[in-house]
């Protein structure tokens, strides 16, 4: 598994970036951010094209995927991707949606394998925080173990 994340993403407001409960760890809506900064803007269909949403999603999913790997322990605690939502900033009448999503699939695809990618929904959006194209949300099961040993 390799281990190139991004160190998990400082909140941008009065929330945790993921918590730990009942066995699962659910991210926050995570940006394309590094070190804060957001580093894509505009609206998918009109500002951007796919390829540029599709990895301003990569990086939302990598800032979500580490928000979660720290919240349970580290990358190796977590059992299973389980969902991801991927929330698309876009034009009136745009609607490839799953395109832009698969920029997020990706990445985590290139962290634990094609086999335990998560259920995945692609929503379309007017807006989203700072100009946002893309916010992705996460949910992972933590090893039965680890949720014991972490209580």
């Amino acid at each position: 598994m390799p281990s190139d994340l991004p160190p998990p993403p400082r909140p941008q407001g009065d929330y945790v970036p993921a918590v730990l409960a009942c066995g699962y760890v659910h991210s926050a809506g995570m940006t394309p951010r590094r070190d804060g900064v957001l580093q894509v803007r505009g609206t998918v269909g009109a500002d951007l094209d796919v390829a540029d949403a599709a990895g301003a999603a990569g990086l939302a999913a990598a800032n979500a995927l580490s928000a979660v790997a720290a919240a349970a322990g580290g990358l190796d605690r977590l059992a299973r991707l389980v969902r991801m939502t991927v929330y698309v900033a876009c034009a009136p009448g745009f609607t490839d949606l799953s395109a832009v999503a698969d920029g997020a699939s990706a990445l985590l695809a290139h962290h634990v394998g094609t086999g335990a990618l998560p259920a995945r929904s692609a929503i379309g959006v007017h807006a989203l925080p700072g100009g946002a194209p893309v916010e992705v949300e996460l949910t992972a099961a933590v090893r039965e173990d680890e949720v014991w040993r972490r209580r």
